[in-house]
């Protein structure tokens, strides 16, 4: 077995130094076209760098390079797509098109943007992808000096798009397969080595990783260095008891259960050190893995790893629908083909999986995005592709890792770009993070007592705000021993404040808007979404002068490409205290979705609170079970056969732009937080049987009898 991988690695080796003595002739030829020679000049350049780093990183030892050598190392691998750069960048599908024509400037800058991922791989030691990367480069380039040979210019545009598309599908096995090992295989450490071996106090760590380190890793790494271990403790041990409190909440037991994969962004190791010793002492092995960087792995919309804030949002912005190029039917079922067998050659490792604990970030700088039209984008086909391959994706996932088999937590803290009260802000968010778990499961409890009496809720903006909803609540047959609400405190989702439920569909209806809200790296501006038997039949924002692109961004980053999705949640937050921070320092705008969502009424479109778990029973600390876990979607899950393509139960809504929508599938793979904050709520009221309502929140201000204590910090903003 041994001589058989060294075999195989001295094959590799030699394909690795026969395309970089290749790669290096192509600066001194001139048999491609002129137009086209900057283009693999550069990225050669780009490759040979790599090469040159190989060498190095082999040969160096931790602390061999001053901070300043290591900054100039990393400003050198990055500097290209850096937003003073991207406007000659060949990353950048804008030039690319310009210099070297429409078609190929978009494939070319597709291959550029790939090119640039051998950096991490360089870091990992995985040889094998940097040589695939460098030869299909070289395929690339010999197109143009093959046309160049028959008499021709150039080579067919068709020629490249099928060299690449073939190369993506080829190496299908080898990045999927490695995507999900990555994912489950705790004997992968090269994160875990860095993090649990290094000086954290040297920040020369932080470029061990390969990512690109900008002063806010600096700065967050150099103040957590700061605090006591004291408060790193708190902060650990609150965000682990989470995770361990959501399988004790929900009932689901740890035995069994070997690894724990955590993500998280740069600077933040400290804590994390101390995280995966407690995860330890519960028996779990902590897993981390990068943040995918090829594109066959990567989310369209968000960062799933760990990572650093990246060099360029716009850059990442610019390449996130690249599976454009080779996203076809037949792509989609090698790829899941691929999946399945992956899972099934790791579920020893699948079964020993509890689930993800996250540690987010807050108050970078507002990304506003620009639409390049020379970038790649999905057509209406492929994105239904998309859509179903996900779906399937999912299928397979559950299979191997059922959702009600695990559990997660998730917590955030603030990086430096939040502003010159940077440290006071992290310092009230501990304490928010830490908020007294039984006053808030009391308080919240006097509000699910209305609740359940309730047949429907009616929620109101004020101000400026046209929220106007109706909210269909499910029939208690037993209210002495149900509930439509679940009591949610301090356990996966930190900080503690909401009670939620799964709304009926049928009778929820009208607008929700918020004026500004982030969902993901995207703050959106005046969003509205239309609701009718809640279904989304309409839907808009203000980010772009163009409608158009408005309802585009909405599409692709909300609604996950699909035509409608359903209200998945209704929850009301209770944290008063996280907004009165948040006002005090002016950072309400900066918040993520994990704790505005605690700052006042939240809808969730997509799938419910408990999809693929609806038949797991929860119950609140009063006794009382959560019956509100399916909605009139998700119960289609009874009769479902994703095998059976012709005979399936299906149910017809109203769908954007009121055409009529036929759902068959009980779930969209998705589920998107929306928060209007108290400034802009007028009222909450839950009406009884008869239309008698009793008011939950009036003018921002909670009204039950029991809740008085939340109204305490709103009364200092």
């Amino acid at each position: 077995m041994g001589d058989c991988r060294m075999m195989k690695d001295e094959n590799i080796m030699d394909r690795f130094q026969l395309s970089l003595k290749r790669i290096e002739e192509i600066q001194e030829e001139q048999e491609c076209v002129e137009s086209f020679r900057e283009y693999f000049s550069r990225t050669a350049q780009f490759v040979l760098m790599i090469g040159r780093l190989w060498e190095k990183l082999g040969e160096e030892k931790p602390g061999d390079l001053s901070l300043e050598e290591l900054n100039m190392r990393n400003h050198a691998l990055y500097e290209d797509v850096l937003p003073e750069n991207y406007g000659e960048s060949y990353g950048n599908p804008s030039y690319a098109v310009r210099m070297l024509g429409d078609g190929y400037g978009q494939l070319l800058s597709f291959l550029y943007g790939e090119i640039r991922g051998e950096i991490v791989y360089a870091y990992e030691g995985r040889l094998s992808d940097i040589t695939a990367l460098n030869e299909i480069f070289l395929e690339i380039y010999g197109l143009f000096i093959m046309a160049r040979q028959e008499g021709k210019d150039l080579p067919d545009e068709k020629e490249i798009r099928s060299a690449l598309y073939w190369h993506i599908s080829d190496y299908c096995d080898q990045t999927v397969t490695y995507r999900i090992r990555e994912c489950l295989d705790p004997s992968l450490s090269f994160a875990r080595d860095i993090i649990m071996d290094r000086d954290l106090r040297d920040l020369r760590y932080l470029y061990e990783f390969g990512e690109y380190i900008s002063s806010s890793e600096l700065m967050t790494a150099g103040f957590l260095n700061s605090l006591p271990q004291e408060t790193i403790n708190l902060m650990a041990d609150t965000f682990t008891e989470g995770f361990r409190k959501g399988f004790e909440v929900m009932g689901r037991s740890l035995e069994g259960k070997k690894t724990v994969v955590i993500r998280y962004e740069l600077g933040f190791e400290r804590m994390i050190r101390r995280a995966v010793e407690n995860f330890e002492k519960m028996g779990l092995k902590p897993i981390f893995y990068r943040a995918a960087v090829h594109t066959v792995d990567r989310n369209m919309n968000r960062k799933v790893g760990y990572y650093s804030q990246g060099p360029n949002k716009q850059y990442e912005y610019d390449h996130r629908q690249d599976n454009a190029l080779y996203m076809d039917k037949a792509f989609r079922d090698r790829k899941l083909g691929v999946m399945r067998a992956a899972y099934e050659a790791y579920k020893k490792e699948a079964a020993w999986f509890a689930g993800p604990a996250v540690v987010e970030t807050f108050g970078q700088e507002p990304f506003c995005p620009v639409n390049k039209k020379e970038a790649f984008s999905l057509t209406d086909k492929q994105e239904r592709l998309m859509t179903a391959c996900t779906g399937e994706a999912a299928r397979i996932l559950q299979e191997y890792i059922p959702g009600d088999k695990t559990s997660f937590t998730i917590i955030a803290f603030p990086v430096p770009a939040i502003g010159r009260d940077f440290e006071e802000i992290f310092k009230e968010t501990i304490k928010i993070n830490t908020l007294d778990y039984k006053t808030y499961q009391m308080i919240q409890q006097a509000v699910i007592d209305v609740l359940d009496q309730a047949e429907s809720l009616e929620v109101k903006g004020r101000g400026d705000n046209q929220t106007d909803l109706k909210i269909t609540l499910h029939r208690l047959s037993s209210p002495s021993k149900e509930t439509n609400f679940e009591n949610c405190v301090a356990d996966v989702n930190i900080p503690a404040g909401e009670v939620f439920t799964s709304p009926l569909l049928r009778g929820t209806e009208g607008i929700l808007h918020v004026e500004s809200v982030y969902i993901g790296d995207i703050c959106f501006k005046n969003l509205k979404m239309v609701f009718k038997d809640g279904m989304v039949t309409d839907y808009s924002c203000e980010n772009f002068k163009s409608q158009k692109e408005n309802r585009t961004l909405v599409k692709q980053v909300i609604l996950k490409n699909h035509d409608t999705l359903p209200m998945g949640e209704c929850a009301i937050g209770t944290n008063t205290a996280a907004y009165a921070m948040a006002e005090r320092f002016g950072v309400i705008d900066k918040l993520p979705i994990l704790i505005i969502e605690k700052m006042g009424p939240h809808f969730a479109v997509g799938d419910t609170c408990y999809s693929w778990a609806e038949d797991s029973p929860v119950y609140n600390p009063d006794g009382k079970e959560i019956v509100a876990r399916d909605n009139e979607i998700s119960l289609l899950r009874k009769s479902f056969d994703p095998s059976d393509r012709e005979k399936k139960e299906s149910l017809v809504f109203p769908g954007a732009g009121g055409k009529p929508v036929t759902i068959t599938a009980p779930y969209f793979n998705c589920h998107t937080d929306i928060t209007i904050p108290y400034r802009e709520l007028g009222e909450i009221n839950a009406v009884l049987p008869g239309e008698k309502s009793i008011g939950i929140i009036k003018n921002g201000r909670f009204a039950v009898p029991g809740t008085e204590e939340l109204n305490k910090a709103l009364m200092e903003v």
